[in-house]
């Protein structure tokens, strides 16, 4: 019997890795991948049905931890994993202070590095 796919959820403002993180998923690990270049965008289209959201934590539009607790008002069950290149312990605390499950630095160590970090945090 096939496990179900859970379903993720990319939001970051740089469509490069959007595409990368999508194929890389899409092909390697059992999900069905959403992604949106804008958290407003994010927000509004949130499938209800969201397991896990990678969400970057520096965008022009919105800050991922601005958009943090709008995404999990609408999606309560929804693990979230900060993505930032700009980690300081403040921008950590307030993640986890407003709901996150997680983080990772950008650039990931690897794509098969954040696959196994997206595992872990779907089992929290």
């Amino acid at each position: 019997m096939e496990e179900s796919k859970k379903n993720i959820v990319i939001i970051d403002d740089e469509n490069e890795i959007l595409t990368m993180l999508e194929r890389f998923l899409t092909r390697n690990g059992n999900y069905k991948v959403r992604t949106f270049n804008n958290p407003l965008t994010a927000i509004s289209s949130l499938p209800k049905d969201t397991d896990i959201i990678l969400l970057d934590i520096m965008m022009p539009q919105m800050s991922g931890i601005d958009a943090l607790p709008k995404l999990l008002e609408k999606t309560p069950d929804a693990k979230v994993l900060m993505m930032t290149a700009y980690s300081t312990l403040d921008k950590v605390l307030n993640s986890h202070r407003y709901g996150a499950t997680d983080y990772i630095m950008k650039p990931f160590p690897s794509l098969e590095a954040l696959g196994k970090k997206i595992e872990e945090v779907l089992k929290k």
